[in-house]
């Protein structure tokens, strides 16, 4: 850090540049210039430079920060003055994370599994949605290899480290602390989230159970939203081919302590046939979707410490999912109010309650084998509920630990509402659904145990029911209803981790943990059947909860200078009774407790800054992922865990001149996997790309293109009565960025 001041002639203003140790501009890094009397907030421009007029003090301090840089903090005196200011990179130890360990902790006291994406690495990727952004992590993926771009949202449940995908989520995804996953069946809406509204996204890889409870069994995703500051605004707009508009638009204030923030973003695209052309038929139609999003807070800070806060969203979105009679749609709103407590010396209290309604619809087809022709077989109404609460203690004890407590409860209700059978022989109509209340405590000890050691205690008890739950079923031939009550169910999940970190030395740490962790069935696994292709899948109301046994160990090294970053990790997962899709006949399936699988494996990431405006990183996942008892099809048994590669690759590269061209290229190769039917999917490897360049007044114009070679890849195997389904083919699009004010 050097910092020069020259008195200029020129009464009341404060002005510099700023720059990193190469000497390259630092464009929008926040400066704000605090006297005794006013404060005010700007940030540089693309050259570095800063500049306050009228400033009306003789002195006071400036406050310099920006991502991935250690804060600056300066002093100033006399009439006017002009800095030059450094900003250093931020040493491992001094990134923040918040969803590891429920409180602020520094990156290098979490395990090596913690994975953190800020702003700027999400819009130098080329992917338009959230989901396919975050496979930059090698082991992401989301059932059926599939886009939310087009997919059934009902298939993006999340995987990590090869535990396996299905329609429900083993991975629980956060906004600000507050459950994304469906109420009713788990999934993830991944265009909830106005992607200009996101501020980063932090990614725990291990079982998290201990203290977030179901539903962590894999891991946590937390999206972390921007934070209102003085008068600031973002606006994207893109178009780009198979007829795709997209807006999406943040804009947020903090006056007199009231913070608020709108965030928007529509979006509509024809799609794309997910039926290779040598195998359609005349019902063949694109899949395509088009949703529009919302997300308004109001907030207020009240004195120093203390901050309440009231949020809502809503989503209402529509599919067409590849036939001409098969489409859903999803109407879905949320609200959640907050408070953050300073207790003084007794610690913080952080305090969340939510609620949230949903509406969903789709219908099934029966295609005939020629696919010209099909019959609408069954039609879901599926209405749901869902709320909760929490409320979370912090203490630091002296300067070595922290401790954390805390109770939560939530309850989803739901149902399935059928007519099931064609318009011309409709067979009956049917209604399934229940109740089911968790209800659980946590608590953590965090202890410096020495300068370079800490211990990371925790443990959660967990008591969940399925209740008020029943099959309603009318024949259509007899016109007599029948009622079949399932009965009431108790179960209960004890959930503890232990994690150790040690800085070996300034630039090397290593970190061990063992956990276990759990999920329990949800509302959609117990009550609601689906079909795909000729397959109907039959729900199960006897479910028992998944159990993971897991642990991981690893190395972090940074080199002096902060230019390059590698970190490698061995882990071994282990779960008990994973609920799948168990074939009975050729045509019929149940969902089961499978019986054991097992996923070795380990991961190598990398991070290089080359040059000043040149950075290479990239990552690699090998996971022996299979069947290791499977009771209900012993046949299984030695088998791959299906939808989960052996090995996944994943590089980025980026170029950035702030007077040039912003340039940026992503690789992303998946091995080879086994569909759900046993069916093996091919390996495949997809370039994205993009170019962004600033025009002024904050302005960027950018062009931007995914699967850029066109590579054709399966998402879902062919059977006897149904072709493959393709991934994403080629997608390209140009837009415009805007900030205010302008970065």
């Amino acid at each position: 850090m050097v910092i020069s001041p020259r008195l200029l002639a020129q009464t009341g203003r404060v002005s510099g540049a700023v720059h990193d140790p190469t000497g390259a501009a630092i464009a929008g890094a926040r400066v704000r210039l605090q006297t005794s009397s006013s404060a005010a907030t700007t940030l540089t421009d693309s050259h570095g430079n800063f500049s306050f007029s009228r400033v009306g003090a003789a002195q006071g301090t400036l406050i310099i920060t920006a991502q991935g840089m250690q804060t600056v903090r300066r002093s100033w005196s006399g009439a006017s003055a002009n800095l030059e200011i450094t900003l250093r990179p931020q040493a491992v130890t001094q990134q923040i994370v918040v969803t590891a360990t429920r409180t602020m902790t520094r990156l290098s006291d979490t395990p090596t599994s913690v994975i953190l994406l800020s702003r700027r690495d999400l819009q130098s990727t080329p992917n338009l949605m959230l989901d396919d952004a975050l496979r930059q992590i090698p082991g992401f993926s989301t059932f059926r290899r599939s886009s939310s771009r087009t997919a059934n949202p009902t298939t993006e449940g999340v995987s990590l480290r090869g535990l396996g995908a299905s329609g429900s989520s083993r991975v629980l995804v956060l906004e600000n602390g507050i459950p994304l996953n469906d109420p009713f069946g788990g999934w993830v809406y991944w265009d909830r989230i106005p992607s200009e509204s996101i501020s980063s996204v932090e990614v725990d890889q291990e079982g998290a159970s201990s203290l977030y409870g179901s539903n962590a069994l894999g891991g946590i995703v937390q999206v972390l939203t921007r934070h209102p500051p003085p008068p600031a605004a973002s606006l994207e707009v893109s178009y780009g081919n198979q007829k795709t508009p997209d807006l999406s638009f943040w804009g947020g204030n903090d006056y007199k302590g009231w913070q608020t923030s709108f965030a928007t973003e529509l979006f509509h695209t024809d799609g794309y046939f997910p039926v290779p052309q040598a195998d359609r038929g005349q019902v063949d139609t694109k899949a395509n979707v088009e949703f529009a999003t919302t997300d308004l807070t109001v907030g207020r800070q009240i004195g120093q410490h203390d901050y309440v806060f009231a949020r809502g969203w809503y989503l209402n979105e529509s599919r067409d999912n590849g036939t001409v009679l098969q489409v859903n749609s999803t109407t879905l709103g949320q609200g959640a109010l907050g408070a953050d407590l300073d207790l003084g010396g007794a610690g913080r209290l952080s305090l969340r309650f939510y609620g949230d309604f949903q509406h969903y619809f789709q219908t099934f087809s029966s295609v005939a084998l020629n696919r010209n022709t099909e019959t609408l077989v069954d039609r879901q109404t599926v209405p749901s509920q869902g709320g909760g609460g929490s409320a979370e203690w912090t203490r630091s004890v002296g300067s070595r630990q922290t401790l954390v407590a805390g109770f939560d409860e939530h309850e989803e209700m739901g149902r399935s509402d059928e007519r099931i059978g064609t318009v011309a022989n409709p067979i009956a109509a049917q209604s399934a659904g229940g109740r089911q209340r968790t209800t659980g405590v946590f608590g953590e000890d965090l202890i410096q145990m020495a300068p370079k050691w800490l211990l990371g205690l925790s443990a959660r008890y967990d008591h969940w029911r399925n209740f008020a739950a029943s099959m309603i079923r009318t024949p259509v031939s007899t016109g007599i209803t029948t009622t079949t009550p399932y009965p009431d169910e108790s179960y209960d999940a004890f959930s503890p981790r232990v994690t150790l970190v040690h800085q070996l030395t300034e630039r090397i740490s290593w970190s061990a943990s063992i956990y276990r962790a759990f999920r329990a069935p949800t509302l959609n696994e117990l009550y609601r059947g689906f079909r795909v292709g000729s397959v109907t899948t039959s729900a199960n109301p006897n479910l028992r909860a998944e159990r993971l046994n897991g642990g991981e160990t690893g190395l972090a090294v940074q080199s002096f200078h902060g230019r390059l970053f590698v970190r490698g990790t061995f882990f071994y997962n282990e779960v008990i009774g994973p609920i799948a899709n168990v074939p009975l006949t050729s045509t019929t399936a149940e969902r089961q407790n499978l019986g054991r699988t097992r996923a070795p494996g380990f991961e190598i990431d990398a991070t290089a800054r080359i040059t000043r405006h040149f950075g290479l990183s990239g990552g690699y996942q090998y996971v022996d992922s299979t069947v290791v008892s499977a009771p209900a099809e012993p046949a299984l048994v030695g088998s791959w865990v299906a939808q989960v590669p052996h090995s996944a690759v994943t590089f980025q590269a980026r170029y950035s001149d702030p007077k040039r061209v912003d340039l940026s290229v992503d690789g992303n190769f998946v091995g080879k996997q086994y569909d759900t039917t046993g069916a093996p999917l091919g390996h495949f490897f997809v370039l994205d790309a993009m170019a962004s360049r600033k025009i002024g007044g904050g302005i960027s114009l950018f062009v931007a293109a995914e699967n850029l070679f066109n590579q054709a890849y399966f998402t879902a195997a062919s059977t006897a009565t149904s072709p493959p389904e393709l991934g994403l083919p080629i997608t390209a699009r140009v837009g415009f960025r805007f900030d205010f004010p302008r970065r």
